[in-house]
């Protein structure tokens, strides 16, 4: 399940550990989200448990999000996630807290 809301002026969608159903389409979700918000920044938050297929869906929403010129970062306490999602989403801002990523992103130039 993802679950969004705004804070400070930036959409931020939290990644429930297990997605269950809708992991199959994570990445649309996310991305249907962000086109709505549009211009809005958004933050993807990720808990402690991050498969293979979030990263994958958090970086091709991440892709999708270029083409509407949306700023998107990711939020996760998870060092090895952050690695991956670095080395794999070209030019997506990974970070360690949350609070950093939202405000970051709120001041962030659009």
């Amino acid at each position: 399940m993802v679950e969004h809301g705004l804070e400070n002026g930036v959409l931020v969608l939290t990644l429930e550990d297990e997605p269950g159903p809708q992991l199959h389409n994570l990445a649309g979700l996310i991305s249907d989200l962000v086109h709505v918000h549009a211009p809005t920044p958004a933050v993807i938050v990720l808990g402690a448990v991050v498969t293979d297929a979030m990263i994958t869906a958090v970086v091709e929403a991440h892709h999708r999000s270029r083409q509407v010129n949306v700023l998107m970062s990711v939020a996760t306490p998870s060092a090895s996630v952050r690695r991956t999602l670095q080395a794999q989403g070209r030019g997506l801002v990974v970070h360690a807290r949350i609070d950093t990523a939202i405000n970051t992103a709120d001041a962030t130039p659009a």
